[in-house]
């Protein structure tokens, strides 16, 4: 059984799995109830989560009700309580590749004007490609695009189309997977076969892994970088309740 779920997972084509988990997220749930994890989307706790990961697979990972991620859980906690995302009046908001745990709640949000953006998933209200964004200058207050730019071909190009469609005083978050055991983003042309991008990049559809100058690409596009590390206010012990990860800042991007 857990072969056929790596399986799955790996396999399938994201809009495909996005359709059959309409039903799964309904039906796991009652398969995993207890009380000694707490997913903090949704308040729903569990004796255990799914595992997930496609080069190794994480025990505790995959909240079976939200569907959410250990960066998922962190990223809704920061929102919650380092940003006025859920308070201020008004947000013109744009989310790039949609996460299932945020997309129903991010747009029952009576503050946002919430619009999503993706090539091919089915949660998209707009299908466009990050290289050429088509909208205008300054158009949106607040912007999503997380574990999207492992993907592009050209990710300065992106990072500067992020940054032009973003209002001045508006803010992103970007988050990507990190080596925070290499200083430089690692990336090499000659890489192409599914096998060593998944060696090489943790995943067989990303095309580079980012380093420690993650950040220093981001202020290169022009953004102020804020590095946020959540879990330390947080704390261990709530930190191992809601199951985040071991360690990822949040690199909050402002448009000064």
């Amino acid at each position: 059984m857990r072969k056929l779920y790596h399986f799955l997972l790996t396999s399938v084509p994201r809009p495909i799995l996005i359709r059959l988990s309409y039903v799964f997220n309904k039906l796991a749930p009652l398969f995993y109830f207890g009380n000694r994890f707490e997913d903090p989307i949704d308040g729903k706790t569990y004796r255990k989560l799914l595992p997930y990961g496609a080069l190794v697979m994480r025990e505790n990972a995959l909240a079976p009700g939200s569907l959410s991620l250990e960066r998922h859980r962190l990223m809704w906690l920061y929102l919650k309580q380092k940003t006025t995302f859920f308070s201020a009046k008004h947000f013109d908001v744009l989310h790039i590749a949609p996460e299932q745990c945020f997309f129903k709640r991010f747009r029952a949000q009576p503050n946002l004007k919430y619009l999503t953006g993706d090539i091919v998933s089915p949660l998209a209200d707009v299908k466009f490609d990050l290289h050429n964004a088509p909208f205008e200058d300054n158009s949106f207050d607040v912007i999503f695009c997380n574990h999207v730019l492992e993907h592009v071909d050209d990710y300065n190009q992106c990072m500067k189309e992020l940054y032009r469609i973003m209002r001045p005083g508006g803010w992103g978050i970007f988050q990507v997977p990190i080596d925070y055991t290499r200083n430089a983003t690692y990336e090499d042309k000659s890489i192409t076969s599914e096998e060593d991008r998944l060696i090489h990049y943790w995943q067989k559809d990303h095309v580079r892994l980012f380093g420690l100058d993650y950040p220093d690409h981001l202020r290169k596009a022009g953004f102020t970088v804020i590095e946020e590390n959540l879990q330390k206010e947080i704390g261990q012990l709530l930190s191992n309740r809601y199951r985040l990860p071991d360690y990822e800042p949040i690199y909050l991007c402002r448009k000064n």
